[in-house]
């Protein structure tokens, strides 16, 4: 994957400009990187068309401004986060597409918001417990293409870790059409693209 030099730009505004840019530099571990170049590789055949992308749990907006750089052919992406300050953040790393209606970032709780995305991303389903992704899932469209990512890092601000990618499915509890995990130097990340149950 490239990274043009447009982006670069907003990416080094945003961290400048960021109340806290040691924080939000922890957005570009590598493990953080690796992880949303993996699940871009790993979305891609699944996607014949422009599709409309809601990222849940979306941060400083780094996984959408991959995704607009990627082979995937984005229309628009809607990036929802419950802290309040990654929407500054995630609309200047995503700037160019956010001067063309193509980008925004929302601020709000993921349980409240209904999804009828073509691609629904939750990549931080290890943060919330499985009452609240229970009722998240019940919010997302049936017909929307589903991706999903947690891991098995025991540290206290997850709440809802994977021992494995059998437990992750059964957390998970949609139709699989795709599952795979990426080992990385402090966890193993799990991934799963799938479907809703109706």
């Amino acid at each position: 994957m490239q990274i043009d030099t447009d982006h670069l730009h907003y990416w080094m505004q945003a961290i400048r400009q960021s109340p806290d840019p040691i924080r939000t530099l922890d957005a570009f571990w590598s493990g953080q990187l690796k992880s949303k170049e993996w699940l871009i590789s790993s979305l891609r055949p699944h996607v014949k068309n422009f599709v409309t992308i809601d990222i849940h749990g979306g941060w400083v907006g780094v996984l959408a401004s991959m995704l607009f750089q990627s082979v995937i052919p984005v229309k628009t992406i809607r990036s929802i986060d419950l802290d309040p300050t990654c929407e500054p953040i995630a609309t200047m790393m995503n700037k160019k597409e956010e001067m063309v209606n193509r980008f925004s970032a929302v601020t709000s709780d993921m349980c409240d918001i209904t999804s009828d995305a073509d691609i629904v991303i939750n990549t931080s389903c290890e943060h919330i417990s499985q009452e609240q992704y229970n009722l998240w899932l019940s919010k997302v469209s049936s017909t929307s293409l589903v991706v999903l990512q947690s891991n098995n890092y025991n540290i206290p601000e997850h709440i809802r870790i994977a021992d494995n990618l059998e437990h992750f499915k059964t957390q998970c509890d949609i139709k699989v059409l795709w599952a795979g995990e990426l080992a990385l130097p402090l966890y193993t990340r799990y991934m799963i693209i799938g479907q809703r149950s109706v």
